[in-house]
């Protein structure tokens, strides 16, 4: 791309250009001809100010499902998606792969490293019927100090899985998760465990201005770590968060985070609903 001044140089190196004599009819197309050239400068000059896309756009849940093809990708959400957007039957319904429902993104060997920026809109009737699987959530693992998941809500979420669960992410290992919430409801059965609202485990990563209405329900054994936003919180930040859903569990029950463990951070955080553990 040429600079400004480099742009300029070129304009008065074509100013200063000899035109061969000829015909009026051909100075007068050499004449066009250099302006076209210096408005075309000109507009890339201009142009050198917008700024691009941040990533692929996404507007079906088609296009969501094929984030999983490039983990380390940035993906911008264009609009809601929900049970009436193309591709919901196929992949999210309760009856989409043989009532499984969706497939996370990410697992524990193929984290999602990228960006993904939901712009403020709204990921609805996410349904996840995985009992026997973790990582669970729309994303079920994001790794490394580049991912960031940020902009986007998770409403009406049903999601059933085993460890780490959560409606927004299963896992998230160094990553950020920044302006998000989650409404719904996430459960397991009696060996689940890291289950949250809208985190299930939190491991030395970042979540902050997030907050989750959703009910969680945790299996009934020592050890499940069940909160109404993050189930374990390992060494991670937690900051300007609330969690308002009742949460039931057997120990390490809480309603913001069910265990807060090792150099874990929490601050400026509060929840008001139920616990029963």
């Amino acid at each position: 791309m040429l600079s400004y001044n480099g742009t300029i140089d070129t304009v008065r190196r074509i100013r200063g250009m000899k035109l061969i004599p000829s015909s009026g009819k051909h100075n007068y197309g050499a004449r066009v001809s250099i302006c076209l050239i210096i408005v075309a400068l000109i507009a890339g000059i201009v142009g050198c100010g917008r700024i691009p896309s941040e990533g692929l756009e996404i507007r079906t849940w088609y296009d969501l499902d094929a984030v999983r093809d490039n983990l380390g990708g940035s993906y911008v959400l264009m609009k809601d998606l929900d049970s009436t957007t193309a591709g919901y039957t196929q992949l999210a319904s309760p009856t989409a792969n043989e009532g499984k429902g969706w497939q996370p993104i990410g697992g524990w060997d193929s984290q999602f490293t990228g960006i993904f920026d939901g712009q403020e809109y709204e990921i609805k009737d996410l349904f996840i019927n995985r009992p026997e699987e973790g990582p669970i959530g729309l994303f079920g693992s994001i790794g490394g100090m580049g991912a960031v998941i940020k902009n986007v809500g998770v409403v009406d979420a049903n999601v059933t899985g085993w460890d780490a669960s959560g409606s927004l992410v299963g896992y998230n290992e160094l990553g950020t998760v920044d302006n998000c919430y989650a409404t719904g409801s996430v459960a397991g059965d009696v060996e689940a465990s890291g289950m949250g609202g809208l985190v299930g485990m939190n491991e030395r990563g970042t979540v902050v201005n997030c907050y989750a209405t959703s009910s969680v329900a945790g299996g009934w054994q020592s050890g499940v770590h069940i909160g109404g936003l993050v189930g374990l919180n390992e060494d991670g930040i937690l900051s300007d968060c609330h969690a308002t859903g009742s949460v039931t569990g057997d120990s390490g029950v809480g309603g913001l985070v069910g265990h807060n463990q090792a150099d874990g951070t929490i601050s400026n955080c509060y929840a008001t609903g139920s616990v029963i553990g």
